[in-house]
């Protein structure tokens, strides 16, 4: 009786993309402490040793202490405090829910905004599509931060103000990306079949044109986070983002810049610290996924 040998099993696209993505150590190293950070940020209330915005936890007697120091009620600041002070671990753990915050809800809000209007783009065509590729061109000839800065001078701040500007600041490139993308799908035959079946444009947009295109729209979403988080950071040491009731890491350094130059190094370090490993892995995150997502790359 001859042997029955059973071909191996075959790996759907989702299963080689996670397997791609999980065999390079620095981006499971990245998603790693990117889920730490997330995790630290969400339970901040229950792990942070104090509520550093509660005025009934401070005391001004513990102002501006080298980490390691020791309160007078047995509490330790092991990261040191700023000038009112609060302990700088508590500080930097709730100022990552706000600096996080304002990273995904503005990277997703302009993926929405952008991935829309370039599908939009490339399946009209004609005057539609010029009319928005040319906002696209308008929007992108102007720096980010300059643009931001703008935004928010007339605005104020808040931080749904600066999600806000990060989403008119970001909105773009999601709309070029996309369009180039689907105009390569809207020619393809299943498409043309779509259409002549009688499909509707809202189907054929996000049925058959919008799957297609997500792969780099993902990696689009990534590096913005990263980006939209840094954008935040410097929004707010230059005064103009989020207030100081609502603390980001880029409002912690800056309330610690003015006491870098006699000594009180940790009140903006540590802050800096934080914000550095959190674009770092995001960024090792989006520069994975944007090799793991290239065509060119695929067996």
């Amino acid at each position: 009786m001859s042997a029955i040998t059973s071909a191996p099993a075959t790996r759907t696209p989702l299963q080689r993309t996670l397997r791609a993505f999980a065999s390079s150590p620095l981006a499971m190293l990245g998603l790693a402490v990117l889920a730490c950070i997330v995790a630290l940020a969400v339970f901040a209330p229950w792990i942070a040793p104090q509520n550093p915005y509660d005025l009934m936890q401070l005391d001004i007697m513990d102002g501006q202490l080298p980490p390691g120091s020791q309160a007078a009620t047995g509490m330790t600041y092991w990261l040191g405090t700023d000038e009112q002070g609060r302990d700088m671990l508590s500080a930097i753990l709730y100022g990552l829910r706000i600096s996080l915050l304002v990273g995904f809800c503005s990277a997703i809000a302009a993926a929405a905004i952008g991935t829309t209007l370039g599908l939009i783009a490339a399946y009209a065509g004609g005057r539609t599509d010029n009319a928005i590729m040319r906002f696209v061109d308008l929007q992108l000839s102007f720096p980010a931060i300059l643009v931001a800065l703008m935004i928010l001078a007339f605005l104020g701040k808040g931080v749904g103000n600066v999600i806000l500007a990060l989403v008119i600041v970001e909105w773009a490139a999601y709309a070029r990306t996309a369009r180039a993308s689907a105009l390569v799908q809207r020619k393809k035959e299943y498409v043309e079949a779509a259409l002549s079946y009688g499909s509707s444009p809202l189907r054929v947009l996000f049925r058959y044109l919008l799957p297609n295109c997500l792969p780099p729209l993902m990696v689009i979403v990534t590096v913005q986070v990263a980006r939209a988080i840094a954008l935040e950071a410097t929004l707010s040491f230059l005064g103009l983002g989020v207030p100081v009731t609502e603390p980001s890491l880029g409002l912690l350094i800056s309330n610690g810049y003015q006491h870098m130059l006699s000594g009180k190094f940790w009140i903006s370090f540590y802050p800096g610290i934080a914000l550095l490993i959190t674009v770092v892995a995001i960024n090792l995150i989006g520069d994975r996924l944007r090799d793991v997502l290239n065509p060119r790359n695929a067996d």
